[in-house]
């Protein structure tokens, strides 16, 4: 059975593109997102029981369906490919000599066994872009690890970096900190997502390629400034890492996060202030005398930001110019200004018919912008049309 699927969203990016993607983790799925959200054709190959991200928290409390799984996969397509049987290897077979680009996170040890060496599936088809996410990569002295999203926050040095800042004035004795989520598996998904195009734009002039992707190498890609400072014999840990002045305020009515790197934005962050005597010192035209006394700046910062609720000083702020973001709950963001008028989200629906809203992608393309929306696919869903 060959699957004749649509060929993407037409008028998209990556209308055209027919990607396969095996994923047993975010990481692999989110690269998978990513262009299916750009409108490339998204097959997600999944075993006879489904993914095991279609069981991944958190949960739709109205449906009990994953809402990760659903995030990860709306757009895309489902066809069960067993590959433990000798029909979802010839199926797994079909689809890759049609495919423009392959995501698989199979582990290295399993991968002869399903069809997905290397090796193998360049055989099948030699333009094909084969794009490897796992843990610590596909080579290397930890390439048969596996790891969690709490390992590979650590194993990338983010659990040595956080929390930091605000987080440890109020909570000086709290330990390291998993940050929410799924941070470190986008990191990947991105890595992978940019990879897997880098080379499909050049298979015309060197064929396919393989590209191998690490969730660590992914994380530690994020704190690249942690790595110069360590090159230069600074090593950084959460009770020394911040800004010397600024970062996060609590204000009035909830938190903002501040940061001035630049003489205009601290003048800027001056008129904000209402211009007060201490901060039109002569000795604060200085950046390094700010720097020096940034627990000093920051005191003053705080009296004033407990004065004011979060919206007033946001809009004040960006009138002058001052970096300032607002921590907000997910109704604030999906309902906000900013995010309407860049048409961020758009409508689609659940597995179980119900509508929701979803994030487009965490980028914007000014002259083709993005449809978003979709279906959240049934298991199999594309087999079924098929035979009906």
């Amino acid at each position: 059975m060959h699957l004749n699927d649509s060929a993407g969203v037409s008028g998209q990016p990556l209308s055209g593109c027919r990607v396969l993607e095996r994923s047993r983790t975010a990481a692999s799925a989110y690269a998978g997102r990513l262009l299916a959200a750009m409108g490339a054709t998204v097959i997600m190959l999944e075993p006879s029981g489904g993914s095991r991200l279609r069981r991944a928290a958190p949960f739709v409390e109205e449906t009990g369906e994953s809402a990760l799984f659903a995030y990860l996969s709306v757009g895309k397509r489902s066809i069960v490919c067993d590959t433990d049987t000798a029909e979802g290897q010839e199926l797994l077979q079909q689809e890759l000599r049609e495919a423009d680009i392959l995501i698989d996170d199979t582990p290295v040890k399993s991968r002869a066994a399903h069809g997905v060496d290397p090796e193998v599936v360049k055989q099948i088809n030699d333009r094909l872009i084969h794009v490897s996410v796992l843990p610590f990569g596909a080579t290397g002295p930890k390439a048969d690890w596996d790891g969690e999203e709490i390992n590979l926050l650590h194993a990338g040095g983010e659990g040595y970096l956080l929390p930091n800042g605000l987080s440890t004035e109020l909570f000086p004795d709290r330990p390291p900190l998993k940050i929410y989520g799924n941070f470190g598996s986008y990191q990947a998904g991105c890595m992978a997502a940019l990879g897997a195009l880098s080379a499909w734009w050049v298979v015309d002039q060197v064929g396919g390629q393989y590209v191998d992707v690490s969730v660590q190498d992914a994380v530690l890609a994020v704190g690249a400034f942690a790595l110069q400072r360590l090159g230069d014999g600074s090593l950084e840990h959460r009770l020394q890492r911040s800004f010397k002045y600024g970062g996060v305020f609590e204000t009035q009515d909830g938190y903002i996060e501040l940061l001035t790197l630049e003489d205009r934005q601290w003048a800027s962050l001056v008129q904000l202030l209402g211009a007060p005597a201490w901060a039109t010192e002569p000795e604060f035209s200085d950046p390094l005398e700010r720097s020096k006394r940034g627990a000093e700046i920051n005191e003053k910062i705080r009296g004033w930001m407990r004065q004011h609720p979060s919206d007033e000083i946001v809009d004040k702020a960006q009138q002058l110019g001052v970096p300032v973001g607002k921590y907000r709950p997910p109704a604030e963001v999906v309902q906000g200004e900013h995010e309407r008028a860049r048409q961020l989200f758009a409508a689609g629906t659940l597995a179980g018919g119900q509508s929701a809203l979803f994030l487009k992608a965490p980028f914007q393309f000014r002259c083709t912008p993005l449809q978003g929306g979709g279906q959240v696919p049934e298991l199999n869903e594309l087999a079924q049309e098929a035979s009906s």
